[in-house]
């Protein structure tokens, strides 16, 4: 079966690098040919653990290429996936202005039957919207159009693409569900989960989804804070609520609040989509706020343990990606944390593993980036670590206390127990440790 994924970024190339490792013959396009050229060569414009060998050994077998030519994979494809971006505008709807161009560049193109499927997450109404403009553009020939949305987490994506919770289809051709059935049939074998159902629950189920996580964080962080508050310890409190089987472990870690390329943005759109349907959806209205909120408390406790200011204070940061194992700086609470504690007159060391090429282009330029865990933390009067990246887990105390000018680590990821840090001769904070 030969597959076009159209748009080449995060979504778009993990998608198309692993249906090529399900055999599939599989075109990448995008219209941003530097990209296409540093793929065509092998360089990988993201940072996902496992991507660049999982391109490299699909494009030596011959089942991946790259183009900037959309015309020529239309034409020879009978899937087009649309893997663009779907970025916030100003009230926190989703801009699907790229949507519609490539939905206008596939009518153009069409030379018989398509299935054509948004991979992208997009508001409800937005297969609909993709059916008009095809029909409109090019009625000649026969098309089906399927919401196919992505669950991948930053980080972890091939895995999960490979072996997913769920598979969702919507739509309303049964001969596309077979054709997507056929394209996923290697997930048969693991006896992955099948949801069948139309365009529009597809579409609402992945806002749905984000949003429910989205609140698990936002709740276990409000519990974080109560706990500091009353002397519970907020691990504890997670793990006899998370052994709940109705309620379940996984997303009850306190922290700086999420961030990322989905919570933020898919929430604030399902927000807006419940206004203009009439029926505002208060609990995610109030998530996001209390998010934000999140963020400007880890600023107090950063202040709290430098004696109530940081002027004239230097700040260790240690991570500043919104989770590991990607360099994504996508509303990451570090630009929130960093940018306050510049604002209040510290001067701010920052080291991260992957993402300070990217953090340069956001964060304050008075920031100064170290070259590793311990650089960071010369001379600074405090230590924040902000992303849990594997490299700070294991930090040696004692060298660490060397280097500090004050030993104060504020961990916003408790990454520590605080007894152990306080018998090693640090002043600990941590999130909801009472």
């Amino acid at each position: 079966m030969h597959i076009a994924v159209v748009g080449s970024g995060y979504v778009g190339l993990v998608t198309g690098a692993c249906l090529a490792d399900f055999g599939m013959s599989v075109t990448c396009v995008d219209n941003d040919q530097r990209k296409i050229e540093m793929l065509q060569r092998g360089e990988i414009p993201i940072y996902e653990p496992g991507l660049d060998a999982l391109v490299a050994k699909n494009c030596r077998a011959g089942r991946l290429r790259f183009t900037a030519e959309l015309k020529e994979a239309v034409e020879s494809s009978l899937v087009l996936f649309i893997a663009v971006g779907t970025p916030p505008k100003e009230d926190g709807s989703a801009d699907l202005s790229y949507v519609v161009q490539v939905a206008e560049a596939i009518a153009d193109h069409m030379n018989g039957y398509k299935v054509v499927v948004t991979k992208s997450t997009v508001p409800i109404g937005t297969g609909k919207l993709i059916e008009e403009i095809i029909r409109k553009r090019n009625g000649r020939f026969p098309f089906s159009v399927v919401s196919n949305p992505e669950f991948l987490r930053e980080g972890s994506a091939i895995e999960d693409f490979m072996r997913p919770d769920r598979v969702v289809i919507g739509a309303r051709d049964p001969q596309a569900i077979a054709i997507m059935k056929d394209v996923y049939a290697p997930l048969y074998l693991i006896e992955t989960p099948f949801v069948i159902t139309n365009v529009e629950s597809s579409e609402l189920i992945k806002y749905a989804s984000n949003a429910f996580l989205a609140t698990k964080v936002t709740f276990i962080n409000e519990v974080a804070q109560l706990c500091e508050v009353l002397g519970a310890d907020v691990h504890h409190v997670a793990k006899g609520m998370g052994l709940d089987r109705r309620i379940g472990p996984k997303f009850l870690h306190p922290g700086p609040g999420y961030g990322g390329s989905c919570f933020p943005k898919d929430t604030k759109a399902l927000t807006e989509i419940a206004r203009q349907a009439g029926c505002p959806f208060e609990t995610v209205e109030t998530v996001v706020r209390v998010n934000e909120r999140v963020k400007l408390r880890m600023v107090d406790k950063i202040r709290e343990a430098c004696g109530g200011s940081v002027a004239g204070l230097t700040v260790a940061v240690a991570g500043l990606s919104f989770k590991p194992e990607t360099d994504d700086m996508r509303e990451a609470p570090s630009i929130v944390i960093v940018n306050a504690l510049v604002e209040e007159g510290a001067t701010v060391r920052a080291y991260d593993p992957a993402a300070m090429a990217n953090a340069r282009e956001v964060l304050p330029p008075q920031v100064v980036y170290c070259q590793d865990a311990y650089d960071v933390a010369a001379g600074a009067d405090c230590y924040v670590i902000l992303t849990e990246w594997n490299q700070f887990r294991s930090l040696d105390f004692s060298k660490l206390h060397t280097l500090l000018r004050q030993p104060r680590l504020v961990d916003l990821r408790n990454v520590y127990e605080p007894d152990r840090m306080r018998e090693a001769g640090f002043q600990y904070w941590g999130v909801g440790r009472g």
